[in-house]
């Protein structure tokens, strides 16, 4: 995942399918959201003893971090590593959250051309990516989404992958605590990672001053399913996932 995703509802929607009381302003939509951006995620409120749905700024800040700019280096957190980085470990353990999303984007490169691709759900459904927060000098919410190795199709895009929840799933990752990590970590099942699209787009989402749906627009037919084994081009290394 190359620091780039969607996630366009409306905070009435995501209040419903999260059962979760919106407690900040509500965000405009972006099918272009870029590190540091101010994001949707849902979380456990220790106060109100519930689900709140909150903004947080994308890019985890850990207590030594001197400025809000370091966050663009940490808006993931490797699932492999995520329980004994003294970055992440205590988020893990007590401030876990849901990080809503439409879908994400990728980058492949085929000769001296750079091609983007979409991935996102065939029936566009929200994905709730797995994701962990704290509070910068106990005032600014910061959050990183959890990556792990890319699944099926998904592969020949990145070797990287957002760490996806199914429902089920959601209740326990947002209980905090938990002995098995591993548990908590499993990826995706093969029936959800065959309903995700993997979908050519324009060029436009690589320059951050772009927002629109036409961003997510198929540029042309080259679509393919995540469960597929139709080989993309050479994956580009530049990637914060």
């Amino acid at each position: 995942m190359c620091g780039r995703y969607a996630t366009t509802n409306t905070e009435a929607d995501l209040g419903e399918l999260f059962d979760a009381v919106p407690v900040a302003e509500s965000l405009a939509p972006s099918w272009n959201v870029a590190p540091t951006d101010p994001v949707p995620v849902v979380r456990v409120s220790g106060s109100l003893g519930s689900r709140v749905l909150d903004t947080a700024r994308w890019g985890l800040l850990p207590p030594w971090a001197k400025n809000p700019r370091d966050g663009a280096r940490m808006i993931n957190a490797r699932a492999e590593t995520v329980a004994e980085s003294p970055a992440f470990a205590r988020s893990f353990q007590q401030r876990r959250c849901l990080v809503p999303a439409d879908g994400w984007f990728e980058w492949v490169r085929t000769g001296k051309q750079r091609q983007a691709y979409y991935m996102t759900p065939l029936d566009s459904s929200v994905l709730a990516f797995a994701g962990i927060w704290t509070k910068w000098r106990g005032e600014t919410l910061t959050c990183s989404v959890l990556t792990t190795a890319a699944l099926g199709g998904l592969a020949e895009v990145h070797d990287r992958m957002p760490l996806i929840l199914p429902r089920e799933r959601w209740g326990a990752w947002l209980a905090g605590g938990g002995d098995d990590a591993g548990e908590l970590l499993s990826p995706l099942s093969a029936e959800a990672l065959a309903a995700i699209e993997v979908r050519a787009v324009g060029a436009g989402v690589g320059n951050v001053r772009n927002n629109g749906p036409d961003l997510v627009v198929a540029e042309s037919d080259v679509n393919v399913v995540a469960d597929g084994d139709e080989t993309l081009g050479e994956r580009l290394p530049e990637t914060l996932f």
